[in-house]
């Protein structure tokens, strides 16, 4: 049984920094949390993260939302196990919870998108019965 809960504070989420770095290496650890607090105050976005003792394991940040689309649903916008810690269930751990949250919140649908170049993660997502639905594109402007 993993131990999975969500990060509400300011040192649990601080505490997932490490992690997330991972996947948005961007990121800059004197601004991430503010970022997390801004995006759950705009958005809903929650970040769950799977624990081994007071260590984060792996790391899920999504929000429940509703679409034309897609009706209610769940997006799973992060999603990134340690570097070290690959291939012991955790991402599959963190995405059937986060699947359990979203339909104990009414959501039929859980979304996630995954760049073209991630091909371990789209390995991954197959496996977890995901199926490739869609192309994503973008506009900078």
């Amino acid at each position: 049984m993993h131990d999975i809960r969500l990060a509400m504070t300011d040192a649990e989420i601080a505490a997932t920094f490490g992690v997330m770095a991972q996947l948005r290496t961007h990121l800059k650890e004197a601004e991430y949390v503010a970022l997390i607090q801004h995006q759950a105050k705009e958005s809903g976005y929650c970040l769950a993260c799977l624990h081994d003792g007071d260590r984060v394991c792996a790391v899920a940040g999504f929000r429940i939302s509703h679409s034309l689309a897609w009706g209610r649903h769940v997006y799973i916008d992060d999603l990134i196990s340690d570097a070290g810690m690959r291939s012991l269930g955790y991402g599959e751990a963190l995405v059937d919870w986060v699947a359990a949250f979203g339909k104990a919140h009414g959501c039929a649908e859980l979304h996630l998108d995954s760049g073209v170049q991630r091909h371990g993660a789209h390995r991954f997502y197959l496996r977890n019965r995901m199926d490739i639905t869609c192309y994503h594109f973008k506009l900078i402007l």
